[in-house]
């Protein structure tokens, strides 16, 4: 399995049109949607300014890319291929293809992150206690993880062709669900009280609360958790049930 992990990561860093893409598109973002913005100016009742609000959800934006978009697609093309056919072939579990596509996804989901992050600090001026810069990087990175989970169960139940869309509308609802683009306080109660149960709001709240000098709150890690058991569960199951079927 470590030999699967270390090939799984050394070809993901190869792609270097999928790393281009997973570094720069987010950092753009951040930097279009704070252009012009008063790193002084804060959000309505909150110590926190526009700009380091922006900086952390671009920074799980980010990741959320990474591990989401690029992951689903790739397995998919790769089952059409026969990749996945040769790991039949050998002793590989199923926990363990998860394992090496979840570990590569996340190898790509920190860069994109720090990217963020440096900008934030070195071109928008945001500041904040070393322990907060240092929180919020490993909180988006490991609740990245969760979602790696998902694009390889959506790999291997989708062919290549439906992957992407698929993936599309997890991403982009899971993004708008989790007040990446829009602060969750301005959407109805209602959509803020369901949004806590999707992994979407969860994971933004977690660099969220070290941005406002608090812990991840446990609701969070909890719902969070679930879900990677859940979706890691459901990839290793597709997996080995794909292998019976070949």
């Amino acid at each position: 399995m470590n030999t699967l992990i270390r090939l799984e990561i050394v070809r993901t860093l190869r792609n270097r049109k999928f790393m281009f893409f997973s570094l720069l598109y987010p950092a753009f973002l951040f930097v279009v949607i704070t252009a012009g913005a008063d790193k002084n100016t804060r959000l309505d009742g909150s110590d926190v300014t526009f700009v380091s609000y922006y900086m952390v959800g671009m920074a799980a934006f980010g990741a959320l890319t990474a591990v989401l978009m690029g992951n689903a697609e790739r397995i998919a093309r790769e089952r059409e291929k026969g990749w996945v056919r040769q790991l039949r072939l050998t002793a590989l579990p199923g926990r363990g293809y998860v394992v090496a596509k979840i570990a590569s996804a996340a190898t790509v989901s920190l860069p994109s992150i720090v990217v963020v992050l440096v900008l934030g600090a070195a071109v928008k001026g945001v500041r904040l206690d070393a322990w907060q810069w240092v929180g919020i990087a490993f909180a988006t990175w490991a609740g990245s993880l969760v979602f790696a989970a998902l694009g390889v169960a959506i790999g291997y139940v989708a062919t290549a062709d439906v992957a992407r869309p698929i993936s599309m509308l997890f991403y982009f609802g899971l993004a708008l669900l989790g007040g990446l683009w829009i602060p969750i306080t301005t959407y109805p109660q209602w959509l803020q009280d369901l949004a806590g149960y999707l992994p979407g709001r969860p994971y933004v709240a977690l660099g969220q609360s070290i941005e406002f000098g608090d812990a991840p709150h446990a609701k969070d890690v909890t719902v969070l958790v679930v879900y990677l058991l859940l979706f890691a569960g459901a990839a290793a199951w597709l997996y080995r049930k794909d292998t019976r079927r070949g």
